[in-house]
């Protein structure tokens, strides 16, 4: 039994006993009360509706991310996949190393080199794919070219 059917119940019971709710002062509080009784089930029964129908949405909401977080997340594993070719060109150890920085001539992002990348001679860019040759570059090319960028300034 729902409130709803409880509340009527109890109407029906207070009208079977015949009771007089409008002379005696305790028919007047029991008329009283289960007027505001009425009132707060009417606003229950209202609120519990809203509950479920936010309910609803919430759930609809959490398939439609769902969904969202699995084509993002299945993009990021095809992005980590292609990752690889370049993980050749990166050691584990360059957090120890000097580091260098570059510009790609094709998609002009600035690029970090350590040594060991510039021991290697050539990488693709990580930005554009674009092969980049390093021949043989030396730790004072590098202050050569900040030089004349700073003078350029």
């Amino acid at each position: 039994m729902n409130l709803t059917d409880k509340m009527a119940y109890l109407c029906g019971m207070v009208d079977g006993m015949e009771l007089d709710l409008t002379s005696s002062k305790e028919g007047k509080v029991l008329g009283k009360i289960l007027d505001v009784m009425q009132e707060m089930t009417a606003y229950i029964v209202d609120l519990q509706t809203q509950v479920d129908e936010l309910t609803d949405t919430c759930d609809l909401l959490d398939q439609d991310l769902g969904d969202l977080e699995d084509i993002v997340f299945d993009e990021d594993d095809d992005e980590d996949e292609d990752d690889d070719e370049y993980d050749d060109y990166y050691d584990e150890d360059e957090d120890d190393e000097v580091q260098y920085e570059t510009v790609c001539p094709t998609c002009k992002n600035t690029i970090v080199l350590s040594e060991s990348i510039l021991d290697k001679g050539e990488m693709p860019c990580p930005c554009c794919g674009q092969k980049l040759e390093f021949g043989d570059v030396t730790e004072a090319d590098f202050a050569e070219d900040a030089d004349e960028t700073e003078s350029e300034d």
